[in-house]
C-alpha cells in the first residue's frame, strides 16, 4: 500500500528554480508519484545566514518505498544532481527532506520522521500550508496552519 509523503525541496546554488523542478522530475522517474506541489518560494537561509537565498517548495507524493529506502533514493537524486556535502546548513545545489510519511513517527540512525525541525521553519510551513494546511503533525497534534501561525517572528 502506498504511503502519502511530504517532501521539502530547496536549492541555493546555480539555477535554483530549475534545480527544484529537476528534483521533482527525478523523483517521478524513481517511481515516486507527485500528487501536489507548492509554489516556489524565495527564502532567507536558515542556520547559516552568510550564503545565497534559497528557493523552497514542498510536494505531496505517494510511494511504495519504506522510509529508509525513500531516503536512499533521495540521496541518490541529490548526488546525481551534483550535491556535494559541505557543512551543516551550508549552501547546496539541491536538498530534499522527508517531512512527513503517513502519520508515522520514526527514528532510525539517519532519519527522523516527522522532520525534527519542520515546525520551526517558515520555509517549510509556508509551502506545506499551501498544499496541506489541515495536515496534522503526528507528534505535536496541531495542523500545519496552527504551527505556521505559532511561529515566532523576529
Amino acid at each position: 500500500m502506498a504511503a502519502l509523503v511530504y517532501l521539502g525541496i530547496g536549492s541555493n546554488l546555480g539555477q535554483r528554480e530549475e534545480n527544484c523542478l529537476k528534483a521533482i522530475e527525478l523523483l517521478g522517474k524513481k517511481g515516486i508519484i507527485i500528487i501536489k506541489r507548492s509554489s516556489l518560494y524565495r527564502t532567507e537561509p536558515w542556520g547559516v545566514r552568510e550564503q545565497p537565498d534559497f528557493i523552497n517548495m514542498v510536494v505531496e507524493a505517494e510511494t511504495e518505498l519504506s522510509p529508509d529506502d525513500l531516503l536512499r533514493v533521495i540521496k541518490e537524486i541529490e548526488r546525481e544532481m551534483g550535491r556535494v556535502e559541505t557543512f551543516r546548513w551550508g549552501p547546496r545545489i539541491i536538498d530534499i527532506d522527508i517531512l512527513l510519511y503517513n502519520d508515522m513517527v520514526y527514528e532510525g540512525p539517519e532519519l527522523r520522521i516527522p522532520h525534527p525541525l519542520m515546525h520551526e521553519r517558515e520555509f517549510v510551513l509556508i509551502p506545506l500550508c499551501e498544499i496541506a494546511p489541515e495536515k496534522i503533525h503526528p507528534v505535536l497534534k496541531r495542523t500545519m496552519n496552527e504551527l505556521r501561525q505559532g511561529l515566532q517572528r523576529p
